[in-house]
């Protein structure tokens, strides 16, 4: 008897690429990391909806998923397809992200996007003495500083993205030839502005990471310390890190490891809920920034919130 053969592989592409649903949620997901249920209102598509044509991505190859908490997140698996497939897909994507529905999808998505930001930045109006206490709560009065060890280098000029009240920048502006702060948070940098007051080598700017009112490669070393799990799009942000990075510039993450604590999303307005090696690995090479070492941090006994790591990236030379 003579079995059936398997359909060939360009085929089986092809028919995936053939329905334009699953182009608009490979679309959807080529830009940010998203739940069923945000996939659900970009689309204005119903769950069960949703989840059959997820289930044919996934089982395809096509899209990824991971677990955060008590939800999962799904992204297009772009890095994971070969040469043919990212072909195929470019031809695809420009014929359906024209089309009027696409385009309604991206301010759809937008929108998603702007409420995660809201939903922190509804926290941090509450004030900066309430955030101050909450974050040493967490971890530990000096958490900020831990992973700063071996950048103090008096002839380089550093980034404190998301500086918050300033506490990372008072650490550095004694040891560096200048400090620039950048927070989107007014009450924030109001309280920033009083602690650096007598700094005269810090400058301060309001302006989102996502779109650093900085010009390009203005400085030699950029940290985010405890900010990456509060930013809707965390690979937008790093990709305006590399810009104003010079060749060679160093980046430094203070983050926390992966947790399950949900409640930290609706009390403090995180995003993530923590980030895992090959998360940040994959959101630097986005960057075009180069992972040096991803370190986890010792834990503070007297910190009440999930563990930190350290991770340092560079910039490469032309």
């Amino acid at each position: 008897m003579t079995l059936p053969s398997r359909r060939p592989l360009v085929l089986e592409r092809m028919s995936i690429l053939a329905d334009v649903l699953r182009c608009r949620v490979l679309i959807t997901l080529g830009d940010s990391e998203l739940t069923v249920s945000e996939l659900c209102e970009v689309l204005r598509l119903p769950q069960s909806t949703v989840s059959r044509h997820l289930k044919i991505l996934a089982d395809a190859g096509w899209v990824a998923s991971r677990p955060e908490g008590t939800r999962r997140l799904y992204r297009l698996a772009i890095d994971e397809l070969d040469r043919a497939a990212r072909g195929m897909w470019d031809l695809a994507r420009g014929e359906i992200g024209a089309t009027p529905d696409a385009r309604r999808d991206a301010r759809r998505l937008e929108r998603v996007i702007v409420r995660r930001r809201e939903r922190s930045r509804e926290f941090f109006a509450d004030g900066a003495e309430r955030w101050e206490r909450r974050r040493d709560e967490l971890f530990g009065s000096r958490s900020h500083l831990v992973g700063l060890i071996g950048l103090l280098d008096p002839t380089l000029v550093f980034a404190d993205l998301g500086c918050g009240t300033g506490v990372v920048a008072e650490a550095l502006a004694p040891f560096a030839q200048g400090v620039v702060a950048v927070d989107d948070s007014p009450t924030m940098l109001a309280a920033a502005r009083r602690r650096l007051a007598g700094f005269p080598n810090v400058q301060i700017h309001e302006g989102q990471l996502e779109a650093l009112p900085l010009e390009s490669g203005c400085v030699d070393v950029a940290t985010t310390i405890l900010v990456l799990h509060h930013l809707p799009d965390p690979a937008r942000a790093l990709t305006e890190v590399a810009r104003v990075l010079r060749p060679g510039g160093r980046l430094v993450v203070v983050d926390m490891l992966p947790h399950d604590r949900d409640e930290f999303q609706s009390e403090m307005g995180h995003v993530w809920l923590g980030f895992g090696e090959e998360q940040i690995r994959r959101l630097l090479s986005a960057a075009e920034l180069r992972l040096v070492r991803l370190t986890a941090l010792p834990v503070d006994p007297s910190a009440a919130g999930p563990p930190l790591f350290t991770a340092l990236a560079v910039r490469p030379s032309p």
